[in-house]
């Protein structure tokens, strides 16, 4: 029910919203509630919590050995000494190394001596032996985090000159990030403070330790850096410029504050370094102001680019004194890409960017999307959709020409890779399919016949001889959708299912936010395939794998129709059982708003799963749509609708996993998974998703059990040996319930 001190005459989808509050309010079921503890304190609710760990080690106590020999599979599958591709900067190669015992990455560079990174590295393989020579450890993210139950390094920026180094860490999962400099010539480390009395200049952290919402972004000099920070909401809404960091007198100036809760912030400096920018967007609509860094007055004014206007999404990146634009401006379905001289309030000058043969290179229809813009010196490398696949093109300032670049395989993942230095003759990329694991592959912006692959991810004892992969469509229940899926499996398996005989599948999905799940290498897979198993990924509507018309209304699946997604995915698990499996041998699984995904499945077609992951899940839709309070809530009610409204009450009830759990049903075995500090999706969403399963089929033959992390946030460990463990605990689950 809307808050008490809501004006009942007030919209509150958007400002420009026409739809009224539900008069009289409704009530909406929550018995338990009581969960719910924003601080994180009651003992009650932590004994509950504990109680529910007891329960699940219990129920799984079995499965310690098969717990243990699939986590040593995957680190059979790991390379665990290895390092990444290096990549220029200035005279330096910036790489990432990781060691065998290690939890987390070392941060590395090396003089750069030769412009040949084949010439240059000759490593050993070994821990003790430098990648480049010179190597210098600049962060080692295994020191920060001893001693800490919970420690995720976010951004880590070295200054312009390379002498000083930015980086936030996080050591509680509730993204709250402290921000630290470091002077990379003599090693200290000063932990930036905050200022002004609480709520100012950051979030107030132990010791006044500055945190920020991990955005961040040096200025034109050193002793100048922007960061944003965040709400008690986790909104991230204002934008600051620090100067004289370093001194005692620094100080902290408020240049922006997004005051529409429907909206959030960041901050970022142009490829070219010319510009800083600050975006301010809901879910359809944006802004972007900006810094010229090029003026000598002290306190540069901040100009827009052109103020916002309701659903018009646009992003701004600049080349040689024009701006490039991708947006949607003119009602677009996908972006567009389009050109204006780099002024302020540019809009009556947007032009569409046109190849040599005068036409449009992205013109927003539905052939292909665009989804970001990099401009180098001489080309800009796009980066979009075609077809379902992720694509990428060149574009020549110089001669106009447009080129898609092209891969063997049927169907990849590809995007840009690091790549530090505009003026670059190569640009990397980085390149994997469901059988190929992860390249880094360099082309030349001049000829994209010249590509030299400069490292494969080594997944030791894989064969890719041995697997077969497929992309498939399955016609939906409207009778005019096809819904792509893809497929991987051992061959072997496959050659079981042409003989007549059924096995089992693992089916995967997200759908939610314009996101796409892309079909990418990913070697924890194998011990499923291993044991006989299809894995398969289905891109349902919600997601952006077919452009932006696969997520917005009508045909979509966002606000009302967001029970497309549903449909689609129970769908293609019909598509399943009809040709490889059964339902005693089906599984599924998604997390957070994939979460919310099997959830509503689960709901619409118990007997059509045997098992069912369910990590972090967004699965108490309605009732935290109807508490702004919560934590990035009214922002999502442009994604979801707001059950305020009576336009979106009885849709989203209808569609709820927590509203919607059949009574006498035969549900699947259950995995669900949390974490106390998650900000995105609270502790008591998984926590009453559980109990419901409980309480609604106490007869129910298959467990419902839930794991709950009391250190951890919203996303996995990055400690990678405990998300191994993790991934460990569900696929055991998983596999003893398949049988």
């Amino acid at each position: 029910m809307a808050p008490s001190e809501w004006d009942p005459k007030l919209p509150r989808q958007a400002a420009n919203s026409t739809n009224a509050l539900m008069d009289p309010p409704v009530s909406i079921p929550d018995p338990y509630g009581w969960l719910r503890d924003d601080k994180r304190e009651n003992e009650e609710m932590l004994d509950y919590l504990k109680a529910e760990n007891s329960y699940t080690q219990s129920m799984t106590r079995h499965l310690q050995g098969l717990q243990e020999d699939l986590y040593k599979e995957f680190l059979s599958s790991l390379q665990e000494t290895d390092h990444s591709t290096p990549r220029p900067w200035g005279e330096w190669w910036y790489y990432t190394r990781t060691y065998k015992g290690s939890p987390h990455a070392t941060y590395c560079r090396s003089p750069k001596t030769s412009d040949s990174l084949n010439k240059m590295i000759d490593w050993d393989g070994s821990k003790d032996s430098p990648i480049l020579p010179g190597e210098q450890v600049y962060l080692d993210v295994n020191v920060l985090a001893k001693n800490q139950s919970y420690c995720n390094v976010g951004f880590v920026a070295s200054s312009p000159s390379q002498e000083l180094l930015a980086y936030s860490i996080d050591y509680s999962g509730a993204e709250d990030y402290e921000v630290h400099i470091r002077n990379l010539t003599s090693g200290h480390d000063f932990a930036l403070k905050k200022t002004g009395p609480s709520g100012e200049g950051g979030l107030r952290g132990k010791n006044d330790d500055l945190l920020t919402s991990d955005d961040f972004t040096w200025g034109k000099d050193e002793k100048t850096f922007y960061y944003t920070t965040a709400d008690s909401a986790h909104r991230t809404y204002r934008l600051y410029e620090r100067k004289n960091w370093d001194s005692e007198d620094f100080t902290d100036a408020l240049l922006m504050e997004e005051k529409d809760h429907l909206f959030s912030c960041s901050v970022d400096k142009s490829f070219d370094e010319k510009y800083i920018f600050y975006g301010t967007s809901s879910k359809d609509t944006s802004e972007v102001w900006y810094i010229d860094l090029s003026t000598d007055a002290d306190d540069a004014e901040m100009k827009c680019v052109s103020p916002r206007r309701t659903n018009v999404l646009y992003d701004v990146e600049s080349h040689d004194g024009r701006w490039y634009i991708s947006t949607n401006f003119g009602n677009s379905t996908n972006m567009k890409l389009m050109t204006a001289p780099a002024k302020p309030n540019s809009l009556t000058d947007w032009k569409l960017v046109e190849d040599g043969d005068g036409d449009p290179v992205f013109d927003g229809s539905l052939v292909k999307s665009l989804d970001s813009f990099t401009a180098f010196k001489t080309h800009a490398v796009l980066e979009g959709r075609e077809d379902g696949i992720p694509r990428v093109w060149t574009y020549s300032f110089e001669t106009n020409d447009f080129i898609r670049l092209e891969f063997d395989d049927a169907a990849y993942v590809v995007g840009l890779s690091t790549n530090y230095e505009i003026d670059a003759a190569n640009v990397a990329y980085e390149y994997s399919s469901m059988l190929a694991p992860p390249s880094t592959i360099e082309i030349s912006l001049n000829d994209d016949s010249q590509r030299s692959v400069l490292k494969t991810q080594s997944v030791p004892g894989y064969d890719n001889v041995l697997y077969g992969t497929d992309r498939l469509e399955v016609l939906s229940r409207d009778g005019k959708t096809q819904i792509p899926i893809s497929v991987v499996y051992h061959k072997d398996t496959m050659g079981k299912v042409k003989d007549g005989e059924r096995v089992p599948v693992h089916l995967y999905g997200y759908g939610s936010y314009g996101e796409s799940v892309d079909a990418n290498f990913d070697s924890t897979r194998l011990p499923l395939l291993k044991r006989g198993m299809i894995y398969v990924i289905a891109h349902i509507r919600g997601g952006g794998e077919m452009g932006q018309q696969w997520y917005e209304e009508p045909n979509g699946a966002k606000l009302l129709c967001k029970e497309n997604t549903f449909n689609d995915f129970v769908d293609v698990a019909h598509f399943l059982v009809e040709n490889w499996t059964i339902p005693q041998m089906l599984s599924c699984e998604g997390r957070s708003a994939g979460g919310l995904l099997i959830g509503a499945s689960i709901n619409q077609a118990p007997e059509l799963f045997r098992v069912a992951i369910l990590g972090v899940p967004f699965v108490d839709v309605a009732v935290t749509m109807t508490d702004s309070s919560i934590p990035l809530t009214s922002g999502e009610w442009i994604e979801w609708g707001n059950p305020n409204e009576e336009k979106y009450f009885q849709y989203m009830m209808d569609y709820s996993p927590m509203n919607n759990v059949q009574e006498g049903k035969t549900y699947p075995a259950c995995w669900v998974t949390g974490g106390l500090h998650d900000p995105r999706v609270a502790y008591w969403e998984p926590s009453k998703f559980t109990a419901t399963l409980r309480h609604s089929n106490p007869n129910n033959e298959h467990p419902v059990c839930m794991k709950l992390d009391l250190h951890q946030g919203h996303f996995s460990s990055s400690d990678r040996y405990k998300f191994y463990r993790e991934l460990a605990s569900d696929y055991s689950f998983l596999l003893d319930q398949l049988g």
